[in-house]
């Protein structure tokens, strides 16, 4: 009989890597400060019909991997039922191998309803009643799963129009856990979409204002961002996709061009990024005021393919990697707001690992008095946050910056059995330790040692996120 694949020492080579894990990080609460979860699942408690419709109906990840196995889309995306969905991703996990989907998928099975058999199409529909039978038992709400992966703290992705009260319901609920608003801001700046003035117009009817000019756009934002803050919002997120160029500019030039806007004439594309650069600076400072952390995820080639994209969204798995960040512009938005004085903290995401050193040394370009960590590395997102990927971010941060101040991981992910990550991510770490430890590149000091793996596991994410102020 073969060995069980998903087991105790999963990942973990050595035994100090093992001891790191087991007695430091394995029990660590869950603090995951920016994902996708639907946070009307949280306040309605959701009892979930069947795995399909927990595990793979808003997976993007994995409609990805179904096309690359030459899945049609309509078993994917499709109207499909959701047994049939089921068994099309039965059919590519074994295709996955390399891949962190097989990883997760397997630590997920296992941790969740503990099978540890790999799923295939030839055992899919068993597995398929298993996991049935105990998503309708108790225990399998999504309050209870949240409750197995030992989550404390989690940030939603919202944006400015959302009703927050959702997250006042949850909360009555989520005994032990608290779930928080992250507010997700494209739409204030997407001037250059065909679906801004649907938005815009929402914006007007939520907030009961009238928009004449740019400084009435300015405070109805400011309204809503006022509300996020009564509502416990610590977080902001920006998607900074390839090709985005700061330009700053004065308000009367931003004034100009936002009136052009309002009046539906054309604007072309650098007086776009003008108009653009120039909200993200207001925005930036709005932050800084409150003490938000402001989070910058770029690089993503987002238009890709227009049939997908019209099939099933601008979420739908069909994005790539865009090209290396312009560290020139970046710097230029990060220095005006620093010389301000309002430069908030800051968590710089990359899709593109070319951009992983020149992130890491952007660390300890701002740095503050007071402040431990002001500008993080964000954690190995999206296309990089396989184990290689995960390896690479912590070994550059550590050769470039500091590790020790690092805020662990994050699942960015609409699945509550995307914890799995959490579990990843600290496995990789204890074992990159313990490497460490044996080719002597640190001592073998347990203290020391699990001091460093509490930190990033735990601690320093628990302080950035519950700070009123500057922490020291």
């Amino acid at each position: 009989m073969s060995q069980q694949f998903i087991h105790d020492n999963f990942l973990l080579r050595t035994d100090i890597a093992e001891r790191l894990f087991h007695e430091v990080a394995s029990d660590l609460p869950i603090i995951d400060y920016h994902n996708h979860l639907d946070p009307l699942d949280l306040a309605e408690n959701r009892q979930y019909g069947n795995i399909t419709s927990l595990w793979v109906s808003k997976d993007p990840y994995k409609h990805r991997a179904m096309r690359l196995n030459g899945i049609p889309e309509q078993r994917i995306s499709g109207l499909t039922d959701d047994r049939t969905k089921f068994l099309a991703w039965a059919s590519t996990v074994p295709k996955t191998m390399g891949n962190p989907l097989f990883h997760w998928s397997c630590m997920e099975m296992s941790k969740i309803f503990g099978i540890d058999e790999i799923l295939t199409s030839e055992n899919a529909n068993r597995i398929w009643e298993i996991c049935n039978e105990k998503l309708h038992s108790d225990g399998f709400s999504s309050l209870e799963l949240l409750k197995k992966w030992n989550v404390e703290l989690l940030c939603t992705s919202d944006d400015l129009l959302n009703d927050l009260s959702v997250h006042e319901k949850a909360n009555e609920n989520l005994y032990g856990i608290r779930i928080i608003p992250s507010l997700r801001a494209d739409s204030i700046i997407a001037v250059d979409q065909p679906s801004f003035y649907k938005w815009f117009e929402k914006l007007i009817t939520r907030t009961s204002g009238d928009i004449q000019k740019l400084d009435d756009y300015k405070d109805l934002i400011i309204q809503r961002l006022d509300d996020f803050a009564k509502n416990d919002c610590r977080l902001s997120d920006h998607s900074l996709d390839a090709g985005f160029d700061f330009q700053p500019n004065d308000e009367k030039t931003a004034t100009v061009l936002f009136k052009k806007v309002l009046e539906r004439r054309n604007l072309n594309t650098n007086e776009f990024f003008q108009l653009k650069s120039h909200l993200l600076e207001f925005l930036g400072q709005e932050y800084g005021k409150r003490n938000w952390i402001m989070q910058l995820h770029i690089g993503a080639q987002r238009y890709t393919s227009s049939r997908l994209r019209k099939i099933v969204g601008a979420t739908g798995g069909y994005a790539g990697i865009g090209k290396a960040c312009d560290i020139d512009n970046l710097c230029l938005f990060l220095d005006h707001l620093e010389q301000k004085n309002v430069l908030p903290r800051t968590i710089l995401y990359t899709l593109n690992p070319a951009d992983n050193a020149a992130f890491a040394t952007l660390t300890g370009s701002y740095a503050e008095d007071g402040i431990r960590g002001k500008i993080q590395f964000g954690p190995a997102w999206w296309y990089n946050d396989h184990y290689d990927g995960i390896r690479e971010q912590l070994n550059i941060l550590a050769s470039y910056g500091l590790l020790s101040t690092t805020i662990g991981m994050t699942t960015d992910s609409r699945s509550i059995l995307s914890f799995s990550r959490h579990d990843y991510y600290r496995r990789i770490l204890c074992n990159l330790i313990g490497e460490w430890v044996i080719q002597e590149k640190l001592p073998n000091d347990f203290s020391l040692l699990k001091n460093i793996v509490e930190s990033i596991s735990y601690k320093n994410i628990k302080s950035w996120i519950n700070t009123k102020d500057h922490d020291s």
